[in-house]
């Protein structure tokens, strides 16, 4: 999987065998267009048209065997989980989820998943999210003053989980 955010909460994700392009619109200006959309399988703008599900009771969908897999990946699962929150399902990859407002309500599903918190707030929404479950990985997505915060005050509560720094434009694996 790797993640990369242009700004605000605009990301390009290779997730699944695909890319998918979150929210072009909300890019920076300076930030070039066509480098967000490059190669693009799918395009979504937060918020609009994704189903809604119950982050609680969610699972993971099971792997495609390989008896039934056809020539091309199975299309990422996308899904809300409630205002400003998007939950991506890939087979061979973590779940990821995109948290750029209030934290939902998670399942244990959440100890596996790869979470991005994007906008402000990051050391608040970082605290409540490790105090509710702790995931594989914590993205932020932010203002260097936001990340700043957000480093000195959550490391000591993530019991073994990673956390990392986006910076805009660059490409990071996961």
């Amino acid at each position: 999987m790797k993640l990369t955010w242009f700004g605000n909460t605009a990301f390009r994700l290779h997730i699944g065998g695909q890319i998918i392009v979150l929210d072009a619109a909300a890019a920076p200006n300076g930030v070039d267009a066509a480098e967000v959309l490059s190669g693009a399988d799918r395009v979504i703008e937060r918020n609009v048209n994704e189903p809604l599900l119950d982050a609680r009771t969610w699972r993971p969908r099971p792997r495609e065997r390989l008896l039934d897999a056809g020539d091309l990946p199975r299309p990422v699962d996308i899904w809300s989980l409630g205002p400003d929150c998007i939950l991506l399902d890939a087979d061979e990859d973590a779940p990821l989820l995109l948290i750029a407002g209030p934290l939902p309500t998670l399942g244990r599903w959440a100890e596996k998943a790869i979470v991005i918190l994007a906008g402000q707030q990051l050391m608040r929404r970082g605290e409540q999210l490790v105090d509710a479950v702790i995931p594989r990985l914590i993205a932020l997505a932010g203002s260097d003053a936001e990340v700043e915060a957000a480093f000195i005050q959550l490391p000591a509560k993530l019991d073994g989980a990673g956390l990392l720094a986006l910076s805009p434009g660059l490409a990071v694996e996961v």
